[in-house]
């Protein structure tokens, strides 16, 4: 996919693409609408193929536009997904894109061409809503009760209003802009890493006191019943409950869907559903019989709904193209003793693959990823390979841009595909990744799929749904057309195919872009 282009033609480019931002007649420019879930399985909801409960709002995305049964997220967890998709380049080309910790400063620099602006070169106004998970802050990490710069503004984002971390991690506030909301300076916000104090209680010390109880890891400062990575203090009056977070996230997205204005909207809608503490709201509670985990698929299910009524109340659904994904695939006990493997019964989360979040298996990174818009996009079920990095790409070319040459170094133009269009193809490769740059990466192209694992000790797999640690060799090489489910190794059967692998892959990664 690699195009080669004259200097003339570039120098053209130059001049009459990037002197000025884009500004295409308002009919042509639709609104957009990203709506990520996190933690969201292949098999987690009903269109597909989810039996033990019902998703009929995101059903109905499904039945009217593009249900992709090879949709993508290029990693298996949080922060470097997310890295790949504002920036159009895979995280593992930049030290610091794991999981980032509660006081992480900004994993993207300033400087850096994204996604946000892309849209805000062609006129749009650019907000995000929920999960932000990219840290905030210069080098020496965030200042709680000061400006939290840089961040979403820094990165061509005319609003935010954020959950900074995830949830399992603190602090409980919400980020509007560059401050934490309602933080009262007489009761100052502090976060670090070790106990504050030694009476400071904690999911060790309190164990008692929580009204959700901790398997591993989650047991530093409590609040709201609920112990969580990290120890913070202070910042009483900004403090959100958990089982309030997704009206707030979709409260906040109504907001900007009814706000009047001749530019179009995008906005990034990051939902925390379903990642823990699973702490639905309680009219979501018990709508299962599955446990918090099922519970908050439903409830992630209502928020994709609420925004379709209040595009529909605003007369802008004819005019939005929305674009439905998941950040990484399922996880079941990921801290928390919620029930969800107890109550799972014949669900499977990944739908017919294996692995989940945290391994390069399909079931870590192949996720729903549907997209619609009325009256453009014709209802059909596609087997083109889209991803979530390749939304920079594909949304500069919705909007009539050619992406800077040393911008978004690995995201292509899939809109044909995206849009259903009769014989557009999607990419025809991709690198997946587990978490920041620990040498665990996967190559699909085709039918084919080699895993590639640098570090010669057991390494994190998801086994039955669950973290296992098994010991595996270098490289493995599946054929996803006769074995889906990864089951067997064919790598001493087909040398030569491995062999091509290896050279694409490390040529890939060492080249430092894919476009």
């Amino acid at each position: 996919m690699v195009k080669f282009i004259t200097p003339l033609f570039l120098l053209f480019l130059n001049v009459s693409l990037f002197a000025a931002p884009q500004r295409l007649n308002a009919e042509t420019r639709p609104n957009v609408l990203v709506i990520m879930a996190d933690d969201l399985g292949f098999g987690d909801l009903s269109c597909y193929g989810a039996d033990s409960f019902k998703t009929p709002h995101i059903d109905k995305l499904a039945a009217g536009g593009v249900r992709f049964t090879n949709g993508y997220c290029s990693a298996s967890t949080c922060t470097p997904t997310r890295y790949s998709l504002l920036t159009g380049t895979y995280a593992f080309r930049k030290p610091g894109t794991g999981i980032a910790p509660p006081n992480s400063p900004a994993v993207i620099d300033p400087d850096t061409y994204t996604l946000a602006d892309v849209m805000k070169r062609a006129g749009y106004r650019t907000s995000i809503v929920g999960k932000w998970h990219l840290g905030l802050g210069e080098e020496s990490g965030p200042d709680w009760n000061g400006q939290l710069k840089p961040g979403p503004l820094e990165l061509g984002f005319d609003s935010c209003f954020l959950l900074p971390t995830t949830n399992d991690r603190v602090p409980q506030v919400y980020v509007q802009n560059h401050r934490v909301l309602n933080l009262d300076p007489k009761d100052p916000l502090w976060v670090g890493k070790m106990k504050p104090s030694e009476d400071h209680p904690t999911g060790v010390t309190h164990r008692h006191t929580l009204k959700m109880d901790w398997s591993h890891g989650h047991n530093s400062t409590i609040h709201n019943g609920i112990s969580r990575i990290g120890f913070y203090t202070g910042g009483q009056a900004a403090r959100f409950r958990d089982e309030d977070l997704a009206d707030k996230w979709v409260e906040k997205s109504i907001e900007i869907i009814a706000e009047e204005s001749d530019a179009p909207f995008f906005l990034f809608f990051s939902s925390h559903d379903i990642h823990v503490p699973r702490i639905p709201h309680e009219r979501f509670q018990g709508a299962t019989e599955l446990g918090f985990r099922a519970d908050s698929i439903i409830q992630f299910d209502w928020c994709v709904g609420a925004l379709v009524k209040a595009l529909k109340q605003n007369r802008k659904l004819d005019n939005t193209l929305i674009i439905v994904c998941s950040d990484n695939g399922p996880v079941m006990d990921d801290g928390y003793k919620d029930f969800a493997l107890e109550k799972l019964g014949d669900h499977r989360a990944a739908g017919p693959y294996t692995g989940g979040k945290y391994s390069v298996y399909e079931g870590g990174t192949r996720t729903p990823f549907i997209t619609y818009w009325k009256g453009q996009i014709k209802s059909s079920v596609s087997d083109e390979m889209v991803c979530t990095i390749d939304l920079a790409g594909s949304l500069a070319a919705l909007t009539g841009q050619v992406l800077p040459q040393d911008a978004c170094v690995d995201s292509f133009n899939v809109l044909k595909a995206l849009m259903g269009q009769k014989g557009a193809k999607g990419r025809d490769h991709l690198v997946q990744q587990n978490n920041g740059n620990n040498g665990t990466y996967a190559l699909r192209d085709g039918d084919w799929k080699l895993h590639r694992y640098d570090r010669k000790t057991a390494r994190n797999v998801v086994v039955e749904q669950q973290l296992a640690n098994v010991k595996v060799p270098p490289y493995m090489l599946f054929n996803l057309a006769k074995d889906p489910t990864e089951s067997r190794n064919v790598i001493a059967d087909h040398p030569e195919i491995a062999s091509r692998l290896k050279q694409q892959l490390t040529e890939i990664i060492e080249s430092g872009r894919s476009r």
